[in-house]
Parts: structure tokens; C-alpha cells; sequence
């Protein structure tokens, strides 16, 4: 008789125990906002190269210059690109790899590469009959 009170008392308090482990509903957790910058963090950020010559660097503001075809622009260097800063030279080609925001405005420059240079076509010869 003992065995089957103790057996019974341990199959209830199971009972208990899992009754209390019932899923949570969505209601019950307060609702998170997510901000501009958290949801700039989740979505990847979209880019595009530019291959330009450097006019300027200004290593305490990182910021660089480049060419373009009717003016000049400046933009801020983050992430790697800040490292490349003291060992870029104005007046040489490099590829820029720029961030842009939803809009596809540029944001910021994330990478600096130095630019290949373009091989000139070879000569072609025309075919003999």
C-alpha cells in the first residue's frame, strides 16, 4: 500500500510539473522596437566598387578624396579601409568599395584596393588567305 501512494504521489507531482512547462503565448512578452541602426546590423549592407585616383587623404578625420568626372567627393573610411589610409598616395588608382544606404546613397568607404592596371589591347593582325 505504501508502494502505490508513494507510485501515485510521484505520477501527480509529474503531472504538476509538466503542467507548468506549457508554451509561453507571444501575448505574455512585451513587444521590442527595433532601431534604425539595429535593423542596419541585420540586414547586410548593400555595396558597390568604384575605381577612382586618390586626390587627398585626411587620416585624422578618415576621410578620402577622390576624382570624379565633373568634381571632386569626399567620404568617410570605416572598418578596414581606415588601415589603408596611411599608405595611400594622392594621384594613384585604387578601388574604392563603398556602402550605400536603402536609398543607394553612398555612406561610407569600407575597403581600398589598389586598382590593375588595364593591359592595352593587343595588336591584331589581320588573317592571311
Amino acid at each position: 500500500m505504501k508502494k502505490s501512494a508513494l507510485l501515485l504521489s510521484l505520477v501527480f507531482a509529474a503531472g504538476v510539473a509538466a503542467a507548468d512547462q506549457t508554451p509561453k503565448t507571444d501575448a505574455a512578452k512585451p513587444e521590442a522596437k527595433t532601431t534604425a541602426s539595429e535593423k542596419a546590423v541585420k540586414a547586410p549592407a548593400k555595396t558597390h566598387d568604384v575605381t577612382a585616383e586618390l586626390v587627398s587623404v585626411d587620416t585624422e578625420k578618415n576621410t578620402v578624396t577622390i576624382k570624379g568626372e565633373n568634381e571632386n567627393h569626399t567620404a568617410p573610411v570605416e572598418g578596414k579601409a581606415i588601415a589603408t589610409l596611411k599608405t595611400a598616395k594622392a594621384g594613384q588608382k585604387y578601388v574604392f568599395t563603398c556602402r550605400d544606404n536603402e536609398k543607394g546613397e553612398h555612406q561610407a568607404i569600407t575597403a581600398i584596393s589598389e586598382a590593375k592596371e588595364a593591359k592595352p589591347a593587343a595588336a591584331q593582325t589581320p588573317a592571311k588567305n
